[in-house]
């Protein structure tokens, strides 16, 4: 919409439909569901650890956790965090280091998890997380078939898939689900771990 103040044109923004609206605040919803899911993340064997020690580069470390749930640090030597939070392994490690640092700063960041997952939330069946097949791809559709199929009320063709970024943030793409049943193989979306599949509500 436009308007002329004083001879001047001004934009005013676009209105959201309120179904729109609706619709980004689920997904919000979702998205911070997820994030306190992370925050309470274990742990487990096969993860990529980044492990920082503040003011100390030397030791700074990528380790992956063995099957027994063991990694080595410098100093230290061999430490448990299998079955740890993040949080519970930077107390650990912090710990073991005051015996050589003084008041050591400890910063975990998981670059990859060793359980693959993503999430099918929404207008499903079965709504959750399912483990990416180790030596095979999986696509949306495929997803959503381990979920149960779509619900009656499925928004089909605005099912979306929304993926972090390596700077921290989220990206979405609507995946057009009505082409590819119709054989357009091509437009059916291949996950990567820890993907989003949101299938919204439809609007009657």
């Amino acid at each position: 919409m436009r308007d002329s103040i004083g001879g001047e044109s001004k934009d005013f923004p676009k209105a959201i439909k309120p179904e729109e609206a609706a619709e980004q605040a689920a997904i919000a919803s979702v998205l911070q569901q997820l994030k306190q899911k992370g925050s309470d993340y274990k742990i487990c064997a096969a993860d990529l650890l980044e492990i920082d020690i503040y003011r100390e580069e030397e030791l700074k470390r990528v380790v992956r956790v063995s099957q027994n749930g063991g990694i080595s640090m410098p100093l230290v030597g061999n430490l448990q965090v299998g079955g740890l939070s993040q949080a519970e392994a930077e107390v650990l490690i912090a710990g073991k280091l005051k015996e050589y640092l003084v008041n050591p700063q400890v910063t975990i960041f998981i670059k990859e998890y060793g359980n693959k997952k993503v999430f099918v939330l929404g207008e499903v069946s079965k709504p959750g997380s399912y483990e990416l097949p180790p030596e095979s791809r999986l696509t949306v559709l495929e997803a959503i078939s381990l979920a149960g199929g779509f619900s009656q009320v499925a928004a089909k063709d605005r099912t979306k898939v929304i993926r972090a970024t390596a700077d921290g943030k989220n990206v979405d793409f609507t995946v057009e689900v009505t082409s590819i049943m119709r054989g357009e193989k091509q437009k059916d979306v291949t996950l990567e771990p820890n993907d989003v599949v949101y299938v919204p509500q439809s609007f009657f």
